[in-house]
């Protein structure tokens, strides 16, 4: 780094003409900025300038190497320039995670859209259900929904959803509309494993808070599956609006106990706690936000 400094005050000589100029224009004393030169001309064992009272000159070696010194110089600037462009408009690669069913559901048109919107950005989408550690695994952000762990990753809400209770229509009527939320434990619940307290159906009656423990024959790791399970008869399904929309607007699932209220869940977008957040992940995390909006697609499902 000394050796850099060196080099760049000698540039600096150069560029301004003489040692008080650009000492002026270092921000430096003249003695300092004669002393770097001085220290620079040592340690190469050469003399890079002829110093005379009236001027500066270039020696033939000093020639040479105010040439190379530029040209870093021109470098180390380019390399700013291109850090600070960076941080303006996104490239590179996006690297994100992503569960797998509302990946499928609800990502694919805005990522669609936000690649289109910055062409020189490439983006890798890889979808799982499992709890993937986005530091180790050189993830930018991931997509998580539901309450979130303690860490220390930042966590942007960008869209949320209802959860509702429904079951196909042949089941509803083999089995009878739960007119309660406590009138679930009498039915097969189909449950998603990798939910928090997912056995259990948290809601608010006459502002007070209760929670009716499910149970049921089936068990799964992905909603879809559940949801599937759900159109053909198995049981009652727990299921995040964004994944059981369409099936409720074709009919092929029934929304019951509608008047008792559920606290929605968060879709975040994670990613690591830097001081300098890149362009490319605060801008896909606002355009989630945007994208989603308050009240998102798959709430206008009655």
């Amino acid at each position: 780094m000394n050796n850099l400094t060196g080099m760049m005050i000698f540039a600096q000589v150069i560029q301004s003409g003489s040692f008080s100029k650009a000492a002026e224009d270092l921000g430096m004393s003249k003695s300092s900025v004669s002393k770097k030169v001085s220290y620079l001309e040592d340690r190469l064992g050469v003399r890079l300038l002829n110093r005379t009272t009236r001027k500066l000159s270039l020696t033939e070696v000093g020639q040479v190497f105010y040439e190379r010194c530029e040209r870093i110089m021109s470098e180390a600037e380019e390399a700013e320039l291109a850090i600070t462009r960076l941080q303006d408009e996104p490239r590179g690669q996006l690297k994100i995670s992503a569960p797998v069913s509302f990946g499928v559901q609800h990502l694919g048109k805005p990522l669609a859209v936000f690649g289109t919107k910055y062409p020189d950005l490439s983006m890798d989408v890889q979808l799982n259900d499992r709890f993937v550690d986005i530091v180790d695994e050189g993830f930018d952000l991931a997509i998580r929904i539901g309450r979130l762990p303690d860490s220390s990753l930042i966590a942007k809400k960008v869209g949320s959803s209802r959860l509702v209770a429904c079951a196909a229509p042949d089941y509803w009527e083999k089995h009878g509309n739960p007119q309660h939320p406590k009138d679930l434990v009498g039915h097969n619940c189909l449950i998603y494993t990798l939910a928090r307290n997912s056995e259990n159906w948290t809601y608010t009656e006459n502002g007070q808070t209760e929670t009716v423990k499910l149970s049921g024959n089936f068990t799964a790791n992905n909603g879809n599956v559940i949801s599937e399970m759900a159109i053909a008869g198995a049981g009652v399904c727990i299921s995040p609006a964004f994944i059981v929309g369409p099936d409720l607007a074709k009919g092929r699932l029934v929304c019951v106990l509608e008047d008792y209220e559920v606290e929605p869940i968060n879709i975040y977008a994670v990613y690591p706690h830097n001081r300098h957040l890149s362009a490319k992940v605060r801008l896909f995390v606002d355009f989630l936000k945007d994208w989603f909006g308050a009240c998102p697609s798959w709430e206008d499902i009655r």
